[in-house]
């Protein structure tokens, strides 16, 4: 289609092109205002300038509150001042062929209005022309990158709240790859633990079956029953010890309330899992101390013996085929499968261990030692580099429990010194509930001397994702996965696309469901800022008339209807394009490469979902109110040809940078 599409260009010079048209146009503004004020107010010292985008059209396209700040100094007012800067503006117009014409405004602006019909020429030429690329402004000084992402435990699927994780990480990791930064993917197999230890005792008990559907679901089956179970045998002993123990008695109530949900947890997952789990009921019966035995493989694990090395990995590598079939699916790629456990066994932390000792902010303290997070943030003077209040007080950090075995803080800390080596920035994709996690994290690198890496690790946080009705726990089972909400989702787009498109062939018409319904779940995860929580309704999510992915396909696939019907080579007369909603879509195509950039540097991929959404509300408009094929004089319609070519470029470059596909049909 893109190909089919180039073929049918109309035709313009190329002579001259532009990464950032809007850009362009602003730095025409600045360097005018510059040399004007030179020439108005030759020994006056101003300061920095700076261009804003005026709140509605009639003010211009970009404005400068600079009058405000000369007033003070020279005494006079700021319109009078802007009236002056206005008329020596103007005559130098001539040699900005971007700028239309500078007006000062009351109370004292200088605004100023592009050349629209130019504005329109090098967006339109640039756009065709770079194509795939337009919009990817590249950083002056490109960086290597480590973008961690996902590292859900491989003790059950992936669920929706991580699936927020990986589709952030992977839209971070290709906003900054197009950023020109050399980007690595690396996902952190979480395998030493508690929870890796609880699911090796319950499929050894079940004797290493071979996985039945899905891997990761089945492993995620056999954790929850076999935690499930652990949950009800140490209740039943402490309400049995409770009972026995008049002065534990209080603690009775509570227990019994605990032990009964468990046992309803129980009920719900024998009816789910009802061979699977009356196998390990009738293994875990027969055991006597079930909690001694987690424990034991626990100890081993991170000890390295060979036989607990081997079956955790057996299964942690299970799960993780799992959830590559996943990831392949959504394309959502790993560069780095980096297994916690190598570092645990190659030394690396307990040579951390050893160096952290030797500093003044460790201590022991009833067998369990600690670092001093808040005398390390004190000493080296932390606390507002790293976002902390003066009188906030931070928790000291567990490095080892009084059984010897390490924490996931602890271990990550080697973990984050093995990422600095392999790169200069690294950013860390995790639930905003890490929030203490991640600070003590960069205060125990800072510990061991590495405070320039600590300030270059970034905790890119999140929050939750709400079903409306559904509550959820990994541990009780009690979770809707990524694989369920993509299937529902391109179930519920199968049937939409066949209302819309019935003469389509199913083929097609199944292709097109899985784009758009994969799109629907991906746009919904990344749309909303990552602190606020993302509220997952079906009405929302495939709305196929607003804000959505579906709604950004749907008009994607007009503009390509549009351009496949024409082989249109007349000349394009851009002073045609007069209508406001033809102004709005030049400006906002023109923008692109400023919002691209924000996004990047400032990680915002909701920017690039939200510039999409208006984007395509803009070109709809459009589409509903002018013709296109049928404008008259020719020269019109070749204009808005080009104009609905560049929206299609910009709309599937935008969603290309979120992972979506652009249909060309729906």
């Amino acid at each position: 289609m893109d190909e089919q599409i180039a073929s049918r260009r109309c035709v313009i010079s190329l002579s001259e092109l532009s990464i950032n048209p809007f850009g362009d146009f602003r730095n025409q503004c600045k360097t005018l205002l510059f040399e004007t004020l030179r020439e108005v107010f030759p020994n006056v010292d101003f300061p920095p300038l700076t261009l804003d985008i005026p709140p509605i059209p009639q003010f211009g396209e970009l404005s400068s509150s600079i009058c405000f700040e000369l007033a003070k100094k020279i005494q006079m007012s700021p319109l009078n001042i802007a009236e002056q800067l206005e008329e020596k503006a103007n005559d130098k117009i001539p040699s900005f062929p971007l700028i239309a014409s500078v007006e000062a405004e009351k109370p004292g602006y200088i605004n100023f209005y592009a050349d629209l019909p130019e504005l329109a020429s090098l967006t339109f030429r640039s756009v065709k022309t770079l194509d795939f690329e337009y919009g990817y402004v590249k950083a002056k000084e490109p960086e290597k990158i480590i973008v961690e992402h996902t590292s859900a435990n491989p003790i059950h699927p992936i669920h929706i709240g991580y699936a927020r994780n990986s589709v952030l990480g992977d839209s971070l990791a290709r906003i900054l790859k197009a950023h020109g930064h050399k980007v690595f993917r690396h996902y952190y197999i979480d395998d030493v633990g508690r929870q890796s230890a609880i699911i090796a005792y319950g499929y050894r008990l079940l004797r290493k079956p071979r996985p039945e559907g899905k891997p990761d679901h089945y492993i995620g089956a056999i954790y929850s029953i076999t935690s499930c179970m652990l949950e009800i045998h140490r209740l039943k002993k402490a309400v049995t010890e409770a009972r026995r123990n008049l002065e534990k008695a209080e603690n009775l109530q509570m227990l019994q309330r605990e032990l009964d949900d468990w046992v309803a947890v129980a009920a719900e997952l024998e009816e789910k899992f009802p061979k699977l789990f009356n196998k390990i009921l009738d293994e875990f019966s027969s055991v006597e101390n079930p909690e001694l035995e987690v424990n034991r493989i626990l100890r081993e694990y991170e000890r390295g013996e060979e036989k607990t090395k081997d079956l955790i990995k057996e299964l942690s590598q299970i799960c993780l085929d799992g959830f590559k079939q996943t990831f392949a699916r959504c394309g959502i790629t790993i560069d780095s499968w980096d297994w916690e456990s190598t570092f645990v066994w190659n030394g690396d932390v307990n040579r951390c261990l050893e160096v952290l000792r030797k500093t003044p902010f460790v201590f022991e303290k009833a067998g369990v030692l600690e670092l001093d997070a808040e005398a390390v943030a004190e000493s080296f003077e932390l606390k507002e580099a790293f976002g902390v209040r003066k009188d906030q007080e931070i928790p000291s950090l567990t490095l080892i429990r009084a059984d010897g075995t390490s924490l996931y803080t602890t271990r990550d800390i080697a973990y984050s010194i093995w990422k600095f080596r392999r790169a200069d920035r690294v950013i860390n994709v995790i639930g905003m509930e890490q929030k203490l996690a991640q600070l003590q994290l960069k205060l125990a690198l800072c510990a061991l001397g590495c405070i320039e890496e600590a300030k270059r690790l970034i905790h890119f946080a999140y929050n939750l994702v709400r079903l409306p009705g559904r509550r959820m726990s990994g541990r009780r089972g009690r979770y809707v996965t990524f694989d369920e909400l993509i299937d529902e989702a391109v179930a519920r787009a199968y049937d939409e696309v066949s209302k819309r498109s019935p003469s389509l062939d199913e083929n097609l018409k199944r292709r097109i469901s899985e784009i758009v319904g994969i799109g629907a779940v991906k746009y919904a995860l990344v749309e909303t800022d990552p602190l606020k929580p993302v509220i997952f309704t079906w009405d929302k999510v495939l709305n196929f008339e607003r804000n959505s992915a579906p709604y950004i396909q749907y008009s994607h696939a007009r503009a390509c209807s549009i351009l496949r019907k024409t082989s249109i080579t007349e000349p394009a007369d851009f002073k045609l394009l007069k209508e406001e909603i033809e102004r709005d879509l030049i400006l906002m195509i023109s923008r692109f490469p400023e919002i691209f950039i924000d996004a990047a540097e400032n990680l915002k991929p909701y920017l690039i979902a939200d510039y999409a959404n208006s984007l395509a509300d803009k070109f709809n408009t459009f589409y509903a109110s002018l013709p296109v094929l049928k404008a008259e004089p020719p020269e019109l319609s070749a204009a808005r040809l080009m104009l609905v070519d560049a929206v299609r470029i910009t709309i599937r470059n935008t969603l290309n940078l979120i992972g979506i596909e652009a249909p060309e049909r729906m």
